[in-house]
Formats: C-alpha cells, structure tokens, sequence
C-alpha cells in the first residue's frame, strides 16, 4: 500500500510542495497525497504536513504553526530530518540539502528572510503553480504538478551529491599526480564531476589551473579553474589574445591547427583533440 501523505487545502507552499516531494524521492515513489483541513481526514494519514498542530516524528506528524513548537524549521525541514533518522538519507546528503535548499525553504516559510526581488528562486516557481488554481480540485492538481517537477529537482540534487562522491578518489589520484608531475592542469580521460572533489581537498591553495576533458562532441576542452568554490573567476585566465575567437582566427593565434573557440571571458577553450589542447597551452606556458 503505497503512503499517504495529508496536508493542508488552499494555497500549497513550499515548505509542503518540498516536504511530499522528498517523501516521494527518498521514501516512497508512490505516495499519495490528500489536501484537506477536516480535522476527522487527518487520522487517515501515514504522514501529515503542515497541517494538524502536532510535531512528533515517531507518530510521522509534522506542523510548526502551533504555539508549543519553538524551532524553526518548517514541515520541510521536519521531513528531511525524519528521513534521515530512519536511514532514508545519508548524513553527508542531509546536510548538504539542507545547507543548499531546505534552510532556504524553512527561513522563508517562517518569516525569517524574504525572497529576493528579481531573482528567480524555488518560492517563486511555486508560486507560480498556485497561480493556475481557482479551485481547491485546481490547486490539487497543481499541487501534484508542482511536485513532480520538484520530485525531478530533488533527484537531479542527489544524483550530482552521488556524482560528487564517486569523483572524490578520481580527483585525489590525479591532483597528487599534476602535483608529483608539476603539471598546471589535471587531465580526465572523460568528463568528471570534479569541481566540489577538487576543492573538498585543498583545491583553493593546489597549484593546478585548468581542468582538461574531452566533451561529449568530442572536442577537448580546457576550463579554468575558479579560486573558490561557487566563484566566476579564474585562478588563471586563458591569454586575452584567443578572447572570443573561433576556427581559424583561434589557430593563428594560438599557432595551433585544431583550435575551435575560447570564450571571451577565457574561462573556456576547446581544441579537436589532446593533442593540441596540450600543444597551445605550452606555447603560452600555461602547462
């Protein structure tokens, strides 16, 4: 019997829209929802959000709007902490959801920071859902709609936190070996979601520059590395001189046939092959 999951009628927000969707990813594909604030409808429910004025995790009960609780989560915060007591989530993964969306989701929940204005923000997406609904039958199924495009946002999250981990033991063996070598850049015989390894082990302070990989084009790109995790700048731009050139304005620039395109911020370049991605990088002592 798949969960059914009951949460409050009228107006969905965040907090609920998150809370049903991570159930649905983590817990139980097939949960159900029921929207409703007849008190008699809640005891149906395996889980309730949101609704019902009872915080208790072992009864799988998750409000916040009642005066005796006094945290600060909301009902999302609520059902990612459930989950991962019960092994749903893994400490590691928790965290980070809550340090990169649910806090997020929680402060604005509770009136504790307002949604920046002119920036595009999870809130606002919901938002925009309720927008759709006159009535209750309306706003169920945007309720449902809103969901499953959060349910595909939630396994798109996982699914780069597991990425991260298998690259972790990549990452460390060539970062030791550029630096064993003195190389300036790590090599990667295909794509690796390299940049939170790379700076999980010291990136900030290793003296490497570029990332280099082949693309799914089969071209081989070369990216240059930001100081800082989440930062637009480069350790070490590209020469100013390939600044947004293409093909055969590139190569006689860089002396190099097989040069494609750098971009005019010089934080990417792409070459046909290894070969002479390596061979323009030395000829600008950038390797």
């Amino acid at each position: 019997m798949s969960t059914l999951v009951v949460t409050h009628s009228g107006s969905f927000h965040t907090d609920d829209v998150a809370a049903y969707s991570l159930i649905r990813v983590v817990y139980d594909r097939r949960a159900r929802v029921m929207r409703t604030r007849d008190k008699r409808l809640f005891q149906k429910g395996d889980v309730v959000i949101d609704v019902g004025g009872i915080f208790d995790p072992d009864k799988r009960r998750f409000d916040h709007h009642q005066e005796s609780y006094k945290g600060t989560l909301s009902s999302a915060g609520m059902v990612l902490n459930w989950l991962e007591s019960i092994d749903k989530l893994s400490a590691s993964d928790a965290q980070r959801l809550r340090d990169e969306m649910f806090d997020y989701i929680d402060a604005i929940d509770i009136g504790a920071y307002n949604r920046p204005k002119g920036v595009p923000t999870i809130g606002g997406f919901v938002d925009a859902f309720n927008n759709l609904a006159d009535t209750d039958e309306e706003r169920l199924e945007m309720f449902k709609s809103a969901s499953d495009v959060m349910v595909q946002v939630l396994k798109g999250i996982l699914a780069g936190y597991a990425q991260d981990t298998a690259a972790h033991a990549i990452v460390k063996a060539e970062m030791d070996a550029a630096q064993e070598d003195g190389r300036r850049a790590l090599f990667f015989d295909e794509y690796v979601s390299w940049k939170s390894a790379y700076f999980a082990l010291g990136g900030e302070t290793h003296p490497t520059d570029f990332i280099i990989f082949p693309g799914s084009d089969h071209n081989w790109k070369v990216v240059a590395i930001p100081p800082r995790l989440g930062d637009f700048a480069q350790k070490v731009s590209l020469p100013e001189s390939w600044a947004g050139l293409v093909d055969d304005d590139l190569s006689a620039v860089t002396g190099v046939p097989g040069s494609v395109f750098c971009h005019k911020s010089r934080f990417l370049a792409v070459f046909r092959t290894r070969e002479a991605t390596e061979a323009a990088l030395r000829k600008f002592q950038l390797l």
